[in-house]
């Protein structure tokens, strides 16, 4: 009988609070993003990298290539969302699957490094699509290079997920798998 009164006080006040919630104005500013989680810490995007699916897209892979050298830290966190993660996975030479979850700003500490000493150019060969209102799944079909126009030392997909909060698009999340001998890239993926 206790237990029953406790539930039904606790369902009373969480009615009550949110009924009070609704009646309060909203206080956000019209000018600013509707986004919940986004810190004012992110990095003002470019308009042109930011504007459709493709030109994210292009954004992304045009920010991680180059010769070795710095990359544009700032271009690069623009188009994430703070919460976002890149995700690699694959397996071990014994075959074990591995997994490893970075954020934005843990991937540029690891390959920031890297790209410093190495050139590295990703372009995409193909891209598949889909989109549900507000959301995009892409299945983007990479190949990786040391050098431009250099023969590909790495190909694999990038399954790259956005959101649009009305104004543009944001990475939510990357996830990928390198092509290996047991893991060809299906032929739906290439064209």
């Amino acid at each position: 009988m206790l237990k029953l009164t406790l539930l039904a006080l606790s369902l009373f006040l969480a009615a009550t609070l949110l009924a009070q919630q609704s009646e309060q104005k909203p206080t956000s500013d019209a000018s600013k993003p509707v986004m919940t989680g986004v810190k004012p810490d992110v990095p003002e995007a470019k308009a042109a990298d930011v504007g459709s699916i493709d030109s994210i897209l292009a954004a992304l892979y045009d920010v991680i290539s180059g010769p070795a050298g710095p990359r544009d830290w700032d271009r690069f966190n623009s188009l994430f969302i703070p919460e976002a993660h890149l995700i690699f996975t694959g397996k071990k030479p014994d075959g074990t699957p591995v997994h490893r979850a970075l954020t934005p700003k843990e991937y540029q500490e690891h390959s920031g490094a890297f790209f410093l000493k190495e050139g590295f150019f990703e372009n995409t060969i193909a891209n598949k699509i889909d989109r549900f209102g507000q959301v995009a799944q892409v299945f983007s079909t990479y190949e990786s290079r040391h050098e431009k126009g250099a023969k590909p030392f790495a190909r694999g997909i990038n399954s790259i997920q956005m959101l649009n909060d009305g104004k543009r698009w944001w990475i939510v999340s990357i996830l990928w798998d390198s092509e290996r001998p047991d893991n060809p890239i299906p032929e739906k993926y290439l064209k």
